[in-house]
């Protein structure tokens, strides 16, 4: 079994894990306040890999993903655990982007 496969199965184990202390967090539409902020929408070419700091109910995991839209101050992400594809709204600081092996 490869570094990067441990890794992943690792990360997989903490999502399942705090999935269980409750529901995906996301930021509020008052939060993201689409009616006066732009928002970008990037095309999967365009979609950049990040690490990112989600919550599931209290529970805080920092998890493997791609910023899939933006806008000035918030990240709309997308990230993965086996089978399960999570989607949510984060405050741009919870995000850094990660340039090592940073393909479509």
């Amino acid at each position: 079994m490869t570094r990067a496969r441990v890794a992943r199965e690792a990360e997989w184990r903490q999502i399942r894990t705090a999935a269980l202390k409750g529901p995906l967090q996301s930021l509020s539409d008052r939060e993201l306040d689409l009616n006066t902020q732009p928002i970008t929408v990037y095309p999967r070419a365009a979609q950049r890999r990040v690490r990112a700091w989600v919550r599931f109910g209290p529970e805080a995991v920092r998890v493997d993903a791609r910023i899939v839209r933006s806008t000035p101050l918030a990240a709309g992400i997308e990230f993965s655990a086996e089978e399960t594809t999570f989607r949510c709204w984060v405050w741009g600081n919870a995000v850094t982007i990660d340039d090592v092996g940073d393909e479509a």
